[in-house]
């Protein structure tokens, strides 16, 4: 085809076209294929599924601390001292 390729870079070249044409065809189509349509709007938050509900008052042993008094003073300190939106 073109003297100053070797047979490989020809075959290189028209493996590249094909591919080239392939993509561009694609692309085109992509618009019209059912599959790929504009995401639609968020649904109001409703927490999330993948996080479990919290357990009541009675939670298991290792997943609770006791704490002295001066640390829950300190920590409703804290709470209080937090911005609310």
């Amino acid at each position: 085809m073109f003297p100053s390729l070797s047979p490989a870079q020809e075959i290189g070249l028209a493996v590249l076209l094909v591919a080239t044409l392939v993509w561009v065809l694609g692309r085109g189509h992509a618009p019209r294929d059912g599959r790929f349509h504009r995401a639609e709007p968020a649904a109001p938050f409703d927490g999330l599924s993948a996080i479990p509900a919290q357990r009541g008052t009675a939670a298991h042993p290792m997943e609770s601390v006791q704490l002295t008094e001066a640390e829950e003073q300190a920590f409703a300190g804290l709470i209080r001292s937090l911005p609310r939106n």
